[in-house]
C-alpha cells in the first residue's frame, strides 16, 4: 500500500492523504458523539434504577411504619376475622399460599423442563408446528394474567375438568400464567451447556435420550431453577388470576387442596385493605410485609438449591 502510495503524482498524494486524514476524523468525531451517547444513556438507566428503588423503599418504609404495630405472632398464627379485629391474622392465607405455590412448583417443574427439553433436543425446526409451539410459548409470556383468569374459570373452575372454586384450579391457573417464564429460562440454560457434553456421550454409544437425560439435563438444572425461582416469585403475588377462581372467599378454615374454599395472601391482603375500619388498613400493611417474608424463605431456599448443584465450565 505504502508502494502505491508513493507512485502516485504529488497531486494525487496530497488528495488520497487528505482523503485519509477526513474519513479518519469523521471516525472519530462518531466516536465521541457514539461515547456520549453511552454515557448518556448510562446516565438515563441509573436514573430509572434509582426512581426504581426508591419507590420500592418507599413502599416498604409506608408498610412498616403503618403495620409495624400489629407485626406480632398474632399475625401468623390466628385466622381472619371481622369481629376480632386486633388479633386477626393470616394463617389461613398462608397455607392457601403454600397450597397453590406447591401445585404451580409441581405442574411447572415437570412441565417447563419437558417443553424445554423437547424444543432445545429433540424438536425439528424445520416443522410447522413447533415453529408454531415457539411462537405461542413467547407471545403467552406477553398476556395480561386476567385473561389466565378467565381461561382458568371457564377450563379448570368449570368444564371440562370442573374442579370448582378450589386450590386446585388456582394452582393450575397460575402454573400456566408463568409456565413461559419457566420455559423460556429452561432453554436458555440448555443452550448454555457446551455441546461437546451431548457429543462426548453420543460418541461413548449412549442414545440421545440418555445422554440428554443423564448429561445435559443434570447440567442444566440450576439454570431451570433459576426460572423456577422468578415464576414462583410471580406466584405468589398473583392476585388477579385468583379473584377469578374462587379466592376471593373470605375463609375462616384451614383449606383443602381439592374441596372447600381458599384464600391467599394477595387476595386477603387485598379484601383487607378494602374495608373502612382503620383496624384492616393496618393489617393489610403488615400483610405485604409478611407476603414478602414469605417470598424470601422461599427463594433463599431455592437459591440454595441452585447454588448447590451448579456447575462451571
Amino acid at each position: 500500500m505504502s508502494d502505491s502510495f508513493s507512485q502516485l503524482p504529488g497531486r494525487a498524494k496530497f488528495a488520497a492523504a487528505g482523503a485519509g486524514l477526513a474519513v479518519q476524523n469523521q471516525f472519530k468525531s462518531q466516536g465521541s458523539r457514539g461515547n456520549g451517547a453511552e454515557h448518556h444513556f448510562s446516565a438515563l438507566m441509573l436514573l430509572a434504577l434509582t426512581i426504581a428503588i426508591t419507590a420500592i423503599i418507599a413502599i416498604l418504609a409506608w408498610a412498616f411504619f403503618e403495620g409495624r404495630t400489629r407485626l406480632d405472632m398474632d399475625l401468623i398464627f390466628n385466622g381472619p376475622s371481622t369481629v376480632n379485629k386486633a388479633t386477626a391474622g393470616y394463617s389461613v392465607a398462608i397455607l392457601g399460599t403454600l397450597q397453590i405455590v406447591g401445585g404451580v412448583i409441581a405442574l411447572i417443574v415437570p412441565l417447563g423442563a419437558g417443553a424445554a427439553l423437547y424444543l432445545e433436543q429433540f424438536a425439528d425446526k424445520s416443522r410447522w408446528w413447533n415453529r408454531l409451539i415457539e411462537l405461542n410459548i413467547q407471545n403467552l409470556a406477553g398476556v395480561p394474567s386476567i385473561v389466565f383468569g378467565i381461561l382458568g374459570l371457564a377450563f379448570f373452575v368449570r368444564t371440562p375438568f370442573n374442579l370448582g372454586l378450589v386450590a386446585a384450579a388456582g394452582s393450575a391457573t397460575i402454573a400456566l400464567l408463568v409456565l413461559p417464564t419457566v420455559i423460556l429460562a429452561s432453554r436458555e440454560a440448555i443452550k448454555a451447556v457446551p455441546p461437546s457434553i451431548l457429543e462426548g456421550s453420543l460418541a461413548l454409544g449412549a442414545t440421545r435420550w440418555q445422554a440428554v437425560w443423564r448429561q445435559v439435563l443434570p447440567a442444566a438444572a440450576p439454570g431451570m431453577l433459576t426460572g423456577v425461582i422468578l415464576a414462583v416469585s410471580r406466584a405468589i403475588g398473583e392476585a388477579a388470576p385468583l379473584l377469578l377462581v374462587g379466592a376471593l372467599t373470605f375463609v375462616t378454615f384451614s383449606p383443602n387442596f381439592f374441596e372447600g374454599g381458599y384464600s391467599a395472601l394477595p387476595v386477603l391482603i387485598y379484601n383487607y385493605a378494602g374495608r373502612p375500619q382503620e383496624e384492616f388498613q393496618i393489617l393489610a400493611a403488615a400483610g405485604v410485609l409478611l407476603m414478602l417474608a414469605v417470598l424470601i424463605v422461599i427463594n433463599s431456599f431455592a437459591i440454595w438449591l441452585r447454588a448447590r448443584y451448579e456447575r462451571s465450565w
